[in-house]
Formats: C-alpha cells, sequence, structure tokens
C-alpha cells in the first residue's frame, strides 16, 4: 500500500484511451455510447481510442485486462475512460499486472462496477476519479448537466480545488437507450434538495476511499484491495453510493455493519453518502414510494454510524453516483469536509 499520487493529466487535443473493464454494452447500446464519444471530442478536445473488448460484449477478464494494460503502457494515451460499468470486474483484477500499470500511471475515470479497479489503483499507488463515464455522463440524452461537465472538466484539466456544489436540478429516473427518441431531449429534472450535515461543527480533511456500496461490500467479502492495516484509512474520508440495484436497507445497513466489525468504519473522519437513487426499470417506483425508500437508506446509514462511528461527520444526498448531476471524487485524492461552512471542497 503507498499513498495514491496524482498522475500527470491530459491537455485538450491528447488521446484518451476507451475501455470497457467491466461490460462490454457499448456494443449493445451505441446511441449513448457514440454521443458521449462525440462529445469527448467536440466538448473536451479529447481524441477517444478504443480497444479490442470496448465493444465485446462477454469478453473474458483475460481479455479486459489486456485492454487495460494496453492503455496503460502505451505513452501517447493520456487517460484511461471507461465507458460504462457492469458486474464482474472483480474477476478482471488478478489478472491485472500492478507493476505495469504502476510505472505508467494515469488518470482512470469510471464508476459503479469501477469500483474495483478505482481501489486497485488506489493501494498500487495512483489516484483515480470517480465519475465520468462515456455512456451515462457523457452520452446524457440532450445535452450533459451542467453541474457534471463542470465538474468533469475540471477533473480532466486541473490539479487545484474545486468546491462540489448542491444539485440546483436533478434525476434519478431513466430512458430507453434502444430507443432513438430518447436522445431528442434532456431529462425531466428536479429542483434539488440541498445536503444534509450530521456532526457538522468540524473541519476534516483526507484522503478519500469508497465508491459503489454494494462493490465494496464485495471487495471485503473476497479480501481485495482494502489494506489489511487499517491505520491507513486514519482520518480518511469515505464515499459512498447505491446503484439501479436499489439496495434495501438492511442490505446497507449490513455492509455498513461489516465494514464496523472489521474495524475500519471508525476509522474514516467523515463520510459522504450519495444521493441514493431511487427508480429502476426493474423497481418503477413512484414518488411516494422514493421517499419511503430513500428515507429507509438514511436510516439504516444512521443505525451503523450510530452503532461504530457516532461522532463521524456525515453529509446526505451528495451528488456522486448513479444520479444525475454526477460530481467527479478524486479516488485517493484530498477531500475536505468544512461543516461550520457546509462546504466539501476535493482537490483535483
Amino acid at each position: 500500500m503507498r499513498t495514491p499520487t496524482y498522475p500527470p493529466k491530459p491537455s485538450p487535443g491528447d488521446r484518451v484511451a476507451v475501455v470497457s473493464p467491466s461490460a462490454g454494452l457499448p456494443g449493445v447500446f451505441p446511441l449513448p455510447y457514440e454521443l458521449g464519444l462525440e462529445r469527448l471530442r467536440t466538448e473536451y478536445g479529447l481524441e477517444p481510442v478504443e480497444y479490442p473488448t470496448t465493444r465485446k460484449p462477454g469478453a473474458t477478464p483475460q481479455e479486459r485486462a489486456d485492454d487495460l494494460h494496453a492503455a496503460f503502457a502505451d505513452p501517447d494515451i493520456k487517460a484511461v475512460v471507461a465507458s460504462i460499468g457492469g458486474d464482474d470486474q472483480i474477476t478482471v483484477l488478478p489478472f491485472l499486472d500492478r507493476e505495469l500499470i504502476r510505472a505508467c500511471p494515469k488518470p482512470f475515470f469510471g464508476l459503479s462496477d469501477n469500483t474495483n479497479l478505482l481501489a486497485y489503483l488506489h493501494t498500487t499507488g495512483i489516484v483515480g476519479f470517480y465519475g465520468g463515464s462515456v455512456m451515462c455522463e457523457l452520452g446524457r440524452p440532450g445535452a450533459m448537466h451542467p453541474q457534471t461537465a463542470e465538474a468533469l472538466r475540471a477533473a480532466l484539466f486541473t490539479s487545484g480545488a474545486y468546491d462540489l456544489r448542491p444539485a440546483e436540478r436533478w434525476n434519478d429516473v431513466d430512458r430507453d437507450w434502444a430507443d432513438p427518441t430518447t436522445f431528442d431531449r434532456e431529462p425531466q429534472t428536479r429542483p434539488g434538495t440541498g445536503w444534509t450535515w450530521l456532526n457538522a461543527d468540524r473541519v476534516v480533511e483526507g484522503r478519500s476511499w469508497g465508491g459503489c456500496l454494494e462493490i465494496v461490500g464485495r471487495l471485503l467479502t473476497a479480501d481485495r484491495e482494502v489494506s489489511h492495516d487499517l491505520t491507513v484509512y486514519d482520518g480518511a474520508v469515505l464515499f459512498l453510493e447505491t446503484s439501479e440495484e436499489l439496495p434495501s436497507g438492511e442490505e446497507v445497513f449490513r455492509t455498513l455493519r461489516t465494514m464496523g466489525e472489521r474495524g475500519l468504519l471508525q476509522r474514516f473522519s467523515a463520510l459522504l453518502m450519495g444521493r441514493p437513487k431511487t427508480w429502476s426499470f426493474e423497481r418503477p417506483n413512484s414518488p411516494e414510494e422514493a421517499v419511503r425508500y430513500a428515507a429507509g437508506q438514511r436510516e439504516a446509514v444512521l443505525r451503523a454510524t450510530r452503532a461504530y462511528a457516532p461522532d463521524m461527520t456525515i453529509v446526505f444526498d451528495v451528488d456522486l453516483g448513479h444520479t444525475d448531476p454526477q460530481l467527479v471524487i478524486p479516488y485517493g485524492g484530498t477531500v475536505r469536509v468544512d461543516g461550520p461552512a457546509r462546504r466539501i471542497t476535493v482537490t483535483y
């Protein structure tokens, strides 16, 4: 385990790898994927480079690892961006060459199942970036959400402090990517509700760790990419969010309880809890059901932290995950949580 360092940033005009280390969904849903590639070119001035498994559903873990090795090893590639998440990226980790990746550090952008690779980069000593996938954030119908676009630009090209802001408007209801009319207009959004703070009487600053809560739970179960020396997490800032799988409040509690029983949860100085996604195609919750689901998840978090980390500063409903907008979090980078000022500052 090494203290993560920031890799060099790309500049407009550079080539960036677009990879699918989880699922080759660009081959299934080309519309958001092609739109995301076009925005990389036109809005960010970057030239995307695809790899053999980028559009290949069912690629083996070895094939996906080979693409990652090629992307990191190529000196002409200045950043690596995930097309989307998936389900089984944990199976790719054993095939990765840690020394090759450590020798060629590059910014990696992804979320959801890409928590696996971001945690791997963290233990390798490289700061990654939670957010900015091609199909979801860059391929948003109509236009990118302004707050997503701004945060991604800052994370890609700058190295200084960046203040996160509560979403002015947000959404968590998806539309059918297979339907071309989906991309004729932007998603409907709702007014933002701000952040909710707990134990906000202090200022804390530390390196970040976390990601998609379901994936963190699976890494803990497999004993992968979580340091056995828990002191490395002392004072760090934990960030978590949940996916379109809509885990129950009980599942959220049990994952946090596992972290507590391992002696991990209580090491962190603060928790940034992402706004929960409350709607999916499998569970199209009504507005009333969505409110109850979000309240149940918040109570699960409070139940676990009251038991294991009662003094932890907590900020709820930070837009850092599967909802829209999606603010980029530096994974292993510095995060400052200023309770009295109600301010969250990340260092990109």
